[in-house]
């Protein structure tokens, strides 16, 4: 069950048919509302819960404290609540959150997920938010040998040229009427779209924003 814009958030989870393990809580994982990043994984009980419907914002119970914990109190990295979710088996909960600061890991890192084989990398999200930070580092440290790369050196003379032909293709491909060629060409259109936004410094994720705007 989803919390909407005509639907009170008290009234998104049933906090009373959640199943709590055996001290009495249940695995809350927080993600991003607007690309999906898995933010960081906390433990809630029946009270936090409560204040987290009731609040619109996240509240945690901290097992080393033995209390409830409202997420960003102290920091500032609130996460304002934009949906919940709970799983078949009612004892896991799912909520997508406005992350505050764009910041949820204590370390200072955007996820708590940030841990590779003891490299940094950014946490996974959604695929046109991956492609957009493979173009982003190609941006930032060019390759000559990479496509992406000349496309940015040539600016926007270049970048605009292409974004003109895929959106003719993309056209043709639909007059066609051929499912597999209208999904290569709009591939090929939205990233050049990506690459005219990294050229631009606009992150995709502000063009997701106006996309959440719009479909309220």
């Amino acid at each position: 069950m989803v919390a909407s814009d005509s639907l009170p958030l008290h009234s998104a989870i049933p906090v009373d048919k959640i199943r709590y393990n055996d001290q009495g809580l249940v695995p809350a994982i927080v993600q991003d509302y607007l690309d999906g990043t898995v933010l960081m994984m906390a433990w809630m009980n029946p009270d936090s819960l409560q204040k987290t419907l009731e609040t619109g914002e996240t509240w945690f119970w901290s097992r080393s404290r033995s209390e409830l914990w409202h997420k960003g109190a102290t920091s500032g990295h609130l996460q304002t609540v934009k949906s919940m979710r709970y799983d078949c088996d009612s004892d896991a909960i799912l909520i997508s959150v406005e992350q505050m600061g764009d910041v949820a890991c204590h370390t200072g890192e955007r996820s708590c997920f940030h841990q590779v084989d003891s490299t940094v990398q950014p946490p996974p999200a959604d695929t046109l938010t991956q492609v957009f930070e493979v173009i982003c580092d190609r941006r930032d440290n060019p390759n000559p040998d990479s496509y992406t790369c000349k496309l940015l050196a040539g600016g926007d003379n270049k970048i605009l040229k292409k974004i003109g032909e895929e959106a003719a293709e993309v056209v043709m491909a639909c007059k066609d009427d051929d499912p597999d060629a209208i999904a290569g060409e709009a591939a090929d259109l939205l990233y050049h779209t990506l690459v005219a936004l990294a050229h631009h410094h606009v992150d995709v994720r502000a063009v997701y924003r106006k996309l959440q705007e719009r479909r309220r």
